[in-house]
């Protein structure tokens, strides 16, 4: 068996050292302050039981809300995400074009959702669609990035075969690109949307709608056992679209055959 070489150890000691300076640094190494954390957390969760039935149809309402934002979101962010995938393409079109795309959505990536909600809160006032632009926005940050990825797999052997025969981009998109990443686009969506609906009960903090809105006024009033109730609608309606994005799955993706 081989000895690793000199220079590996001195990495893994490296990575070791900058670990535990990090895990300090964060407070994780307080041992004092865990142990109070671990007392926190027993009273927050003896206060959190039992939930209160009683609010579940304004939590259930809310949560109706919270689905229709990351719908609408996720709609208008795929809408605005496929074209500008295809812009951003290397095997599509030049630098000139994919370069600045591709800055745009990143860009447009590194804002996260609840500072889109922010701002969206402040252009257009409470509610849902603040919410629902907010949504849109991030997803068109990371479909668009997913989606140019898988553009630019496509096999070139099907991209050249189908310029053989003289077609302009336009047909190279509708008779190559699309057909090949079928799959992937609806797999990537439907993850997307998942992701969306979580992301949904959150941006209500900041008055952008949906769930969340009462989540935060059930914490600030301390009304724990609300929370619960609100927690345990949004694992449901997650569950039951986690359920549903399966079956659709099964149903429309190719199965994938066992490896023997």
């Amino acid at each position: 068996m081989k000895k690793a070489p000199p220079f590996s150890w001195l990495v893994y000691a490296l990575l070791v050292a900058i670990a535990i300076v990090s895990l300090n640094n964060v407070g994780l190494l307080d041992i004092s302050r865990l142990a109070r954390g671990v007392g926190n957390t027993l009273v927050f969760a003896r206060d959190l039981v039992p939930p209160n039935p009683a609010v579940l149809p304004t939590v259930s309402r809310a949560m109706l809300e919270t689905f229709q934002i990351a719908f609408v979101g996720t709609l208008l962010g795929f809408l605005l995400s496929l074209p500008l995938a295809l812009l951003a393409s290397r095997n599509l079109l030049s630098p000139l074009v994919t370069s600045p795309t591709k800055v745009v959505l990143g860009v447009v990536r590194t804002v996260p959702s609840l500072v889109w909600a922010l701002l969206f809160v402040i252009a257009l006032g409470l509610g849902p669609g603040a919410g629902a632009l907010a949504i849109a926005f991030y997803t068109v940050g990371y479909l668009g990035k997913l989606y140019y990825e898988t553009f630019e797999g496509v096999d070139k052997e099907v991209l050249e075969a189908v310029k053989s025969v003289g077609c302009n981009r336009v047909q190279l998109v509708r008779f190559a690109l699309l057909p090949e990443a079928a799959n992937s686009i609806l797999s990537q969506l439907l993850f997307m949307f998942e992701y969306n609906v979580r992301a949904s009960a959150i941006i209500g903090f900041v008055g952008a709608g949906g769930i969340g809105f009462y989540m935060l006024g059930y914490i600030q009033m301390l009304q724990y056992q609300n929370l619960l109730t609100t927690l345990l609608v949004t694992l449901a309606v997650v569950l039951l679209f986690d359920q549903f994005s399966a079956l659709i799955r099964s149903r429309v993706l190719p199965k994938q055959t066992r490896a023997l």
